[in-house]
């Protein structure tokens, strides 16, 4: 959650019935996926989008199968409001949220804007730290407190599903912050969330906070907890992860860990962290479509033109590459030794051996014979050893490469012709003309040629000697 303008008191008002039900209880061993990548990830310096740019990534969201798309901060602008209210009228599946802090004109932009949403819910915060009650809101904080149910009781008369967030919540007295949760889910609260908002918590210290609330809070079992972690000291996902060991269920979380700063948890992380250790996890799931996870990535990427660092995990570019030798050995054994995952349990085709100086000899030469190169271990030790030495030439080695050294190797080890002698004379009042002695078989052959230019009068000469016909290629005119 990202500090906000002076907030004003919303009045108390009688809660009245919603049209719609109240939101189904979860599956006590699943954690849900609340994905802020419109929200809290748009804010992200350079990250912004427009209204069909985010209808294209919340379907993208849907496909993925997350539970809850925050699909903006209505009242931040006319343009966010019109496309929450997109998002809410067209994209089918995933619970639909909007966010406002504890003011009225808010709570009324997020209610109109998520209203036709099949699974509306708005999204109330006000910060409680003792920080940003003397600095930000000026407020005591018994002020806090009603302020709090106040803004829960009004967004309760327009839907039923009302999540709340203390912002600054791991900066928050423990004491206050329980009064504070009790307090709202008193007032209507159907989840209540727990923000790390400055990235300032260390993961055992959030997972005691989140055992706190989960021990002291007498109605804590009438609302789903969740965590919003921030990256300021790297340690969003580790928080998040923290917090789930401790009786979390629902985790906020962007495409490729976008937001304010140092951005969010990142949702690819979350999720494969929890099927992988499942074991860790003690048999916890999402319902996240994991196959669809790359792909999302990519789209996120494209729209924001916020690139994903090669070795950022799950996604990046190098996330199942492998140049090690020892690592490449491993893998062409039995994949499980290096990886712990598949590329297709996150929507990539297969992992990468990419080769380079710290690449080995068993995975040289098992991609020269995918690029149809069979050599006996004499020529492959000899290959091997020329491919090294261009390793430390060139940053990239390609397949192209590899097919030069190899056939350089064949013509070195059985060469049919020789080139002993090349001459060519040309100029502009004279006709093309070239000498060529070639070797076979002990014996010397020399002819010479004429051409329209240097190169056709060398080709003809070598046809010549060889018997082999050969014809050049103009390049296509240029228009």
């Amino acid at each position: 959650m990202s500090p906000q303008k002076k907030v004003e008191t919303v009045p108390a008002t009688a809660a009245a019935p919603a049209p719609e039900a109240a939101p189904a209880p979860q599956p006590a061993d699943r954690v849900v996926i609340f994905d802020t990548t419109l929200r809290d990830g748009e804010q992200s310096p350079g990250a912004s989008m427009n209204r069909d740019e985010k209808l294209q990534v919340a379907r993208a969201l849907a496909r993925l199968n997350v539970d809850v798309i925050e699909a903006g901060f209505p009242i931040a602008s006319p343009g966010d409001f019109d496309a929450v209210k997109a998002i809410a009228d067209e994209v089918e599946g995933p619970i639909v949220a909007g966010l406002a802090r504890s003011l009225e004109k808010d709570i009324l932009a997020a209610a109109g804007a998520v209203k036709n949403a099949k699974r509306p819910r708005i999204h109330v915060f006000l910060a409680t730290s003792a920080i940003h009650r003397e600095f930000k809101l000026r407020k005591a904080k018994d002020e806090i407190v009603r302020q709090a149910v106040a803004a829960v009781k009004m967004a309760k008369q327009h839907c039923q599903d009302i999540e709340f967030s203390p912002e600054d919540a791991s900066r928050t007295e423990p004491e206050f912050l329980c009064e504070v949760v009790e307090a709202t889910i008193a007032a209507g609260a159907t989840t209540v969330n727990i923000p790390d908002t400055v990235g300032f918590a260390m993961p055992e210290q959030f997972g005691s906070l989140i055992h706190i609330l989960k021990t002291k809070v007498p109605n804590i079992a009438q609302a789903v907890i969740s965590v919003h972690c921030h990256n300021d000291l790297g340690l969003a996902v580790a928080n998040s992860l923290a917090a789930v060991k401790n009786g979390a269920r629902q985790v906020e979380c962007t495409i490729n860990g976008l937001g304010e700063r140092a951005g969010n948890a990142a949702l690819e992380e979350i999720v494969m962290a929890i099927r992988t250790r499942t074991d860790y996890f003690a048999g916890l799931f999402t319902g996240i479509d994991t196959r669809r996870i790359v792909p999302t990535s990519r789209l996120v990427s494209k729209l924001t033109g916020i690139h994903v660092q090669r070795n950022k995990a799950i996604v990046g570019e190098n996330a199942f590459a492998h140049e090690s030798g020892v690592h490449q050995d491993g893998m062409l054994k039995e994949r499980t030794t290096y990886e712990i995952m598949t590329p297709a349990d996150v929507g990539l085709e297969q992992s990468s051996l990419v080769l380079g100086k710290h690449s080995g000899r068993h995975a040289f030469g098992e991609r020269l014979k995918a690029l149809g190169y069979t050599l006996n271990d004499a020529e492959l030790a000899e290959a091997f050893e020329r491919f090294k030495v261009l390793c430390d030439k060139k940053k990239t080695v390609y397949d192209a490469d590899l097919a030069a050294i190899a056939e350089d190797l064949f013509e070195a080890a059985a060469p049919v012709w020789q080139l002993e002698l090349l001459q060519v004379a040309s100029g502009n009042r004279a006709v093309p003309t070239a000498t060529v002695c070639l070797r076979k078989d002990q014996k010397r052959y020399q002819d010479a040629a004429i051409g329209d230019g240097p190169i056709a009068a060398l080709s003809a000469a070598i046809n010549r000697i060889t018997g082999v016909k050969t014809s050049l290629r103009r390049p296509p005119k240029r228009t």
